[in-house]
């Protein structure tokens, strides 16, 4: 476990010895989902957590959630255990499946779940005009998420689970059904927010979504986490040296081979590198919608938030004021980080 903090300050999630045992109608154990998993999510990271299916993710994030309780171990989720509700309107999750309901239209949706939250009407009509533009629905507010794509419906549920300014940001497949040009907005839109501070858990089979956004992550199989690190730490060969250069003739190529070939280096490869398709991809569409070119599904998302981001404007402020106003004194503060717990968990 990489805990190099001695405190509660700066760690949003962290896991110690957590096991998930699911029983049979005899409460004999049945499977053993997670086992002994250590884990540690620092404020403002892109952390990812991989795996096959099967492999304990699910279970895991559901335990984070406090929608399962472990078996064994200890989980501290912005400093309190995952089942205080003093934490849940801090979360945001958008769930593998986005569960909508298909008659609300995108805009009512959002005001749905700013209502779960007793948001002030006012708060939730900018929130929902600010986030609906920047998932690109805002053109198709009205119409029922039902007759979305998958695409079209997953930008629904990240707009959704963003809806509360939330501090830990838990995405499970957040790209999944979206094309390139979609996914890779969301995926700019992931970075930005770990930019300004708030933390994400992303869960994504999408291995390339994970090398683009992520700092660190963590391997699992068979409930377990098999590895753990930096990115760097974990795709760097240390059996390889790569070397790019621009264009060279084919008379300083053979020169080159000449070279290692008297060092006694004949293993070698010496190519054009290629860019991504994601890469050609995009700058088609880019050069599409540059001449105009029409489509009738989803447009860009435009600029997050600006209830998302570090500095509120006056007039957010000012609804800010508003919505201190109508709550209660308990529902004012954020939840006091419990650093007894951090720090139990860290003397393990």
């Amino acid at each position: 476990m990489s805990g190099d903090s001695p405190s509660g300050e700066g760690i949003d999630i962290k896991c110690v010895g957590l096991t998930k045992t699911f029983r049979d109608f005899w409460m004999r154990p049945r499977v053993r989902a997670v086992e002994g998993v250590d884990l540690e999510i620092r404020r403002g990271e892109v952390f990812g957590l991989l795996g096959p299916n099967g492999s304990g993710k699910s279970t895991t994030i559901k335990m984070l959630l406090g929608l399962l309780a472990p078996t064994r171990g200890r989980i501290a989720v912005l400093g309190r255990s995952p089942r205080d509700v003093a934490t849940k309107k801090h979360v945001g999750y958008l769930p593998e499946e986005s569960y909508l309901y298909r008659f609300l239209s995108a805009r009512e949706t959002l005001d749905y779940y700013g209502r779960l939250f007793r948001m002030p009407a006012r708060m939730r009509r900018q929130r929902v005009d600010k986030l609906l533009e920047m998932v690109g629905l805002d053109a198709v507010e009205h119409r029922p998420v039902g007759e979305f794509s998958k695409g079209m419906q997953r930008r629904v549920g990240l707009a959704q689970s963003l809806i509360n300014d939330p501090q830990l940001l838990i995405l499970d497949e957040p790209t999944s059904g979206m094309d390139p040009v979609a996914a890779r907005q969301i995926k700019n839109l992931i970075a930005e927010l770990g930019s300004r501070g708030k933390t994400v858990l992303l869960c994504t089979h999408q291995l390339s979504d994970v090398e683009d956004l992520c700092g660190r992550m963590a391997i699992m199989y068979g409930g377990r986490v098999q590895a753990a690190g930096t990115c760097d730490e974990l795709l760097a060969r240390s059996d390889r040296t790569s070397i790019e250069t621009p264009l060279l003739p084919v008379g300083v190529v053979d020169e080159v081979r000449g070279v290692l070939g008297r060092h006694g280096i004949d293993e070698i490869t010496i190519e054009q590198p290629r860019r991504r398709l994601e890469s050609l991809f995009l700058e088609v569409v880019e050069q599409a919608r540059a001449a105009g070119t029409h489509t009738s599904g989803a447009r860009s998302g435009g600029p997050m938030a600006a209830f998302l981001q570090e500095h509120a404007t006056e007039s957010e402020s000012a609804v800010e004021a508003i919505t201190d106003a109508d709550a209660s004194p308990r529902d004012k503060a954020a939840p006091a980080v419990d650093t007894n717990l951090i720090d139990s968990l860290t003397r393990r």
